[in-house]
Order: structure tokens, then sequence, then C-alpha cells
């Protein structure tokens, strides 16, 4: 607790929807039902994920009735330096207000989720546009004095609440404020000799959750730094459990593949599996066997610790889990999505909710269930109505996910993952995997760092629709005409070239400094594609 006469300054950041602007009104009135001086602001952020709503608060450490009749002058703004605590719900909103020098780390306390959200500026990006986590927790590190970091989102799913729960239940367990735990308990519960709704049960449970993880970590920094002050400390690093004891299927599947892909790999699996059937994962870990094994041949020491195979089960797990209507209809009909709605909209009990989800499957999306002949006769007669000048053959839907009907619907789309394996995207998604894969396997029996570029762009596939279409005719150019170039007889050369151009796709979507890399290194730029005219009706005037 702040002994001084100076107010202790909290600054809260939360996205939309988080329940920022409760949990300031939470701690406000704990500050009033403790009998302490408390104000409160706040400014609303910018939509579209640019900027979180911040809320400041001040509160005087000494009780109203200790001040005779004094009142305090509180602040509406935070001075730079000189935060008593920063909180936040995502880690790189904390690096922003830490990058506006609010945080000291002489004196500022920090607790921050681990958790993302990612930014417009992030997710517009044809790579990997997102932050750096570790460089933002190096600047939490560098710029508080004491740091509380751990995954409020993850906390916030256990407990069945929203983030603002969690939030109070840090800032309970911090000891910044002079209040004790019944003080914000009773905040959340509301009327004191009443039972508390379903709504106050989850907001205290998540309260709990958040109290007990920075109690946690509190109580381990002082033993840490006793152990310190007695030259005691011992370190024993986590190890994976030799294959014999392996307790079960997944363990032992595992178990044959080298400690540090394991972590990687066990996700992969997860998300293959869950995508389809066990067979499929089965067919996961098949698949990163083969790239194993020709790995450990062209390096057998595993001097670069099994980084190309590390890559692989990474773009091979998101290539094989591809979006089509049968995941979106999974995914939109899961009882998960229905709480994380519930949540978000903050419904309680009476409230009358109805969710409807639009939909525009066209000729691509219901030729992806047919089997291979016919899916192109289908394709076919799409493609001869666009050239006609018409536009693609499209299906609107609109559906009530909150009805029987329309969650019927989308079970029965969903269950239609039995039959993927006999559709025709099916097909040639695997067709297009087992290509890659198998350059893969050449380039690291030609050259090892031949074979870990041709791995990496597996980055190139992402998406769905036309820019999904378009990472997969960039990744078959390099493979066709870089991976193998005659021009480039030496394989170091190779690689660089692969490199060079898998950047470059990823700068632009129209592929025009794709274009120049392939033709930099001696391969041809890509064939331009047809594109039909479409003529538009001129709009009658309608002036007189």
């Amino acid at each position: 607790m702040n002994q001084s006469k100076q107010p202790i300054s909290i600054l809260l950041c939360a996205l939309g929807g988080e329940g920022g602007g409760v949990l300031a009104e939470w701690l406000a009135d704990s500050a009033r039902r403790a009998g302490y001086p408390a104000q409160a602001t706040s400014i609303p952020g910018v939509a579209q994920r640019t900027g979180a709503t911040t809320y400041y608060l001040e509160f005087f450490p000494v009780p109203l009735t200790e001040l005779a009749g004094k009142r305090p002058v509180f602040g509406l703004n935070p001075l730079p330096g000189r935060l008593d605590l920063l909180v936040s719900s995502e880690l790189l909103e904390t690096a922003r207000q830490i990058g506006n020098g609010l945080a000291s780390s002489t004196h500022t306390r920090v607790i921050t989720s681990s958790s993302r959200t990612l930014t417009t500026a992030e997710k517009m990006q044809i790579g990997d546009g997102r932050q750096d986590d570790t460089a933002l927790l190096s600047l939490v590190r560098q710029h508080s004095q004491q740091h509380h970091v751990l995954d409020m989102a993850q906390l916030t799913r256990e407990a069945g609440t929203v983030v603002s729960a969690v939030m109070l239940g840090c800032i309970a367990a911090s000891g910044v404020l002079p209040f004790g735990r019944e003080v914000f308990e009773g905040v959340v519960t509301g009327e004191s000799g009443t039972q508390p709704g379903k709504a106050a049960q989850a907001s205290l449970r998540g309260f709990a959750f958040g109290f007990e993880a920075v109690l946690r970590q509190r109580e381990q920094t002082r033993r840490v730094e006793e152990l310190l002050s007695t030259d005691e400390q011992t370190v024993t690093d986590p190890r994976w459990e030799d294959a014999k004891e392996a307790s079960n299927s997944q363990e032992k599947a595992l178990a044959s593949f080298p400690a540090p892909l394991r972590e990687r790999i066990a996700l992969g699996l997860a998300r293959t599996t869950d995508y389809q059937d066990a067979a499929y994962g089965q067919l996961y870990l098949e698949r990163l066997q083969a790239v194993l094994a020709s790995e450990q041949q062209a390096d057998p020491a595993g001097a670069s610790g099994y980084a190309t195979t590390h890559e692989v089960a990474r773009w091979l797990a998101l290539w094989m889990a591809f979006d089509d209507i049968v995941r979106v209809a999974d995914l939109k009909s899961r009882a998960s999505r229905w709480s994380r709605v519930v949540g978000e909209v903050k419904t309680t009990e009476g409230d009358l909710l109805r969710l409807y989800d639009h939909f525009k499957p066209g000729v691509p999306e219901f030729a992806a269930l047919l089997p291979p002949r016919w899916a192109v006769r289908l394709q076919r007669w799409d493609r001869a109505r666009v050239m006609r000048g018409q536009l693609p053959w499209a299906l609107p839907l609109k559906i009530g996910t909150h009805s029987v009907g329309g969650m019927l619907a989308l079970r029965v789309l969903a269950a239609c993952r039995r039959l993927r394996p006999m559709g025709s995207r099916y097909a040639n998604e695997q067709a297009l995997i087992q290509q890659w894969l198998d350059a893969v396997a050449l380039g690291l029996r030609t050259h090892a760092a031949l074979g870990h570029e041709i791995a990496l762009c597996g980055r190139l596939i992402k998406g769905y629709g036309s820019t999904n279409e378009r990472g997969k005719d960039n990744l078959l150019h390099v493979l066709q005409h870089l991976a193998v170039s005659p021009s480039l007889p030496d394989p170091a050369d190779r690689a660089r070239a692969i490199a060079a151009a898998r950047t470059a796709a990823l700068q632009d979507e129209a592929g025009t400094q794709f274009d120049a890399a392939l033709r930099e290194h001696g391969a041809p730029a890509r064939a331009l594609r047809e594109q039909p005219i479409r003529w538009m009706r001129k709009p009658r005037s309608t002036v007189q």
C-alpha cells in the first residue's frame, strides 16, 4: 500500500466488449465501500482495433474519516512515469502505453495478459504481420518495477465470464490498493444478503482465477528472492518422458519425434484430428516422419535443431485443415461459439437472443464436395457463364443459428466431413501437399538449406477463395521453376532464389514484386490469366 499522501494512480486498458467500463465502476465502488476517496475518467478507443479504451483512476490512500472534512484534488489524466499500476488485457496495448512514457522501471507495477488480439494493421499484411511477442515482453520487463504476465484469455474461458472480472482479481491480489478481498467480491455480488445470479457467479469465478494467478506469482517471486539471497537456488529443466513411459497413444506417437519438435507436432496433431478424424491425424504424423527421415539423413547430428521438420509441422497442419463449407458449418454450430456470442453481447436472464449467419456459397464450394468428375462439369458450366459476361453463380443464405431448424441445417452440413475425402477439393489439396512435401524431401537430400527454404514456402498457402488459389499457384511456380532451375546449378543459389521469391510473394497481392524476383533469378514470370469483359448498362439520368 502507498503510504504517501499522493493518490494511487491506475490505468486500465481494455478492448471493445471486454467490460472495461464495468471494471472501472467496480474499482470506484470498492473505494466508496471501503471509505476511500476515488475518481475515474475514461478516454474512448478507436474502432476496428486500432486502440483500446483507457480508464484512469486515482485513489487517495487515506480514509475519508481521517481527512477531517478535507477532500483531495485528483488529476484527470496520468502523468508520464508516475503510474502506480498499469493493467491491460492485451499485450500490445500494454506496450503502447509504455511507449507513451506512462510506465517507469522505478515506480510502476504492470499486470498484462500474454494473449494477443491482432490489430487491423497486423491482419492486413500478406505475410506474417504480427508483432514479436518476445520483444513486447522484454519491453514490459524493462519498464516496470514489478510485472505479472498471465494468460487472461484462458482464465476467462475457464471461468465462463468476461475478462474484466479476471482483471479485477489481478488488481485485488496486487496489493496496490488498501482494500481487502472481501470488498472487491462484495461489489461484484451486489446487494448483500441476496443470492448472486449466474452472471455474478461467473464473475466471481473469474475474479478468483485472476486473484490466485497473481498471488501465486507474488509467492513465487518471494521464494526466488529468498533462494537467491541464500545462494541455494537450484534450476531444473522440464523434460519429456521416455517413449516407454508414455501413458497414451498420443504420447507414444510424439515420443518417436525429437524432443524439440513435440510441442508443435502435438498442436498440429490436435488440429488435424479435430478437423477430420484420428486417421487424418495419423496421416499428418506419417508425413512428418518422412520429412524428418530426410532431414536426419542430411543432418545426422541434428545441428540445425530439426528446423525444417519444425516448419513443415506448422504449415502442414494449417494446410491439411483447409477451410471449406463443412469446416465453417462445424465451427459456427459448436456450443463454444454460442457461449462466446452470449458473453460478447452480455445477455442476462430473460433476454431474447437471435443469431443469424449469412453465407454465400458458390460453385467452388459445392464442387469441392462432389467427386472430381461431377465437379469438373459444374465448374465448366460456371466458367461458361462467366465468359458470357455473367457473374459467378452463388446462393445467398441467411440461417438463424438460434433456431432448431438453422442449427440442424448447420449440423447436417458439418456431418458431411465423412464425405470430404470423396470430394474433388480434398483430392486436389492432398496432391498439392504431397508435391510440396516431395520437393522438401528432395531439397533436403540435395542441400539442407534448399529443403529448408522450400519448407518455408508453406506459408504462401493461406486464406480462402482467390487468396488461397493465388498462394497455391505461387507455390507451384516456385517448385516448377526455381527448385529445379537449370539456370541455377548450385543448390545454395537456388535456396537464396527461393527465399527472395517467397519474400516478394508476401509483399503485395498483385504479385508484381514476385514476378520481378522470378525474372531476376532466371525463372519465367507467371502467365497472365484471361479475364472476361463485363459490359455495364449506363444508368439513366434522373435530371430533367
